[in-house]
């Protein structure tokens, strides 16, 4: 496992956090959105405040980094690498936690299969190998969404869910496919591993919800800053996936570690 420092290097070297690829316009465009409520930003999650664009900005800039000043509107955006070093530890320890349990249930799922797939994976194998059940809930269940013309399906590889398209696994934020997929359980997972719209409904649902986010996703980390989700990871979620081989491994060792 890298030291903290490398891991900062190389965080910053491949764009994951540091200088960003998501542009300062974008971020804001995704700001100004959720402040007026605008529900593909919303990510399935429902909120007591009433957040303004100034406040989410303000939590963004706390949160994952992003450059405080009202002032800055176009340009290079920034992650703070040592935010996501945090919370990577913070989402070990919460994982670990679930782990630490009799007979845990688990289930991830991500909306980044060209991006955050290789993550899931590697942690879902850890938690099988420590004795976790992980949940597989409907399996080939069809609908049609918002936003696309043909309906898709979730589908599983190796235990984690997405979404499917005519055999290929495509971006979503959409909430439904995990609302369907906590109606078809008996019980609530004890944890949730996940991002995008998977994250938000299974964090409005009360179900511990564990997220990766972008900059431009703010509607997790406000679902964290009220209480809903546990743990939100600020990061790049669409670099090449080989760039987050050594997060992975810091996060599967800071899980084994904690056991």
């Amino acid at each position: 496992m890298l030291s903290r420092d490398e891991l900062r290097e190389h965080l910053v070297q491949t764009r994951i956090a540091g200088d960003v690829a998501t542009s300062r316009e974008n971020n804001l465009d995704h700001y100004s959105s959720l402040a007026n409520r605008d529900p593909y930003y919303m990510l399935g999650l429902t909120f007591e405040q009433s957040w303004s664009f100034r406040d989410i900005l303000e939590l963004m800039a706390k949160s994952a980094g992003v450059v405080a000043d009202p002032g800055h509107r176009w340009g290079q955006d920034t992650i703070d690498p040592d935010l996501t070093i945090d919370a990577l530890d913070a989402m070990a320890a919460a994982v670990a936690a679930a782990l630490s349990r009799e007979n845990p249930r688990i289930l991830f799922a991500t909306g980044h299969p060209t991006g955050l797939l290789t993550v899931h994976l590697a942690l879902a194998r850890l938690a099988a190998e420590h004795g976790a059940t992980l949940l597989t809930p409907g399996e080939g269940w069809t609908y049609a969404g918002s936003g696309f013309g043909r309906p898709r399906r979730i589908r599983y590889l190796e235990d984690v869910a997405m979404l499917d398209d005519r055999g290929a696994f495509v971006h979503t934020h959409d909430a439904e496919p995990m609302r369907h997929m906590l109606r078809e359980l008996d019980e609530h997972p004890d944890l949730v591993v996940a991002d995008h719209g998977w994250a938000g409904a299974a964090a409005e649902a009360g179900v511990p919800t564990v997220a990766f986010a972008d900059s431009n996703d703010p509607g997790l980390f406000l679902g964290q800053a009220e209480g809903k989700i546990d743990v939100v990871v600020p990061l790049d979620d669409n670099v090449f996936p080989r760039h987050y081989a050594p997060l992975t491994r810091h996060l599967v060792t800071s899980v084994s570690a904690a056991l």
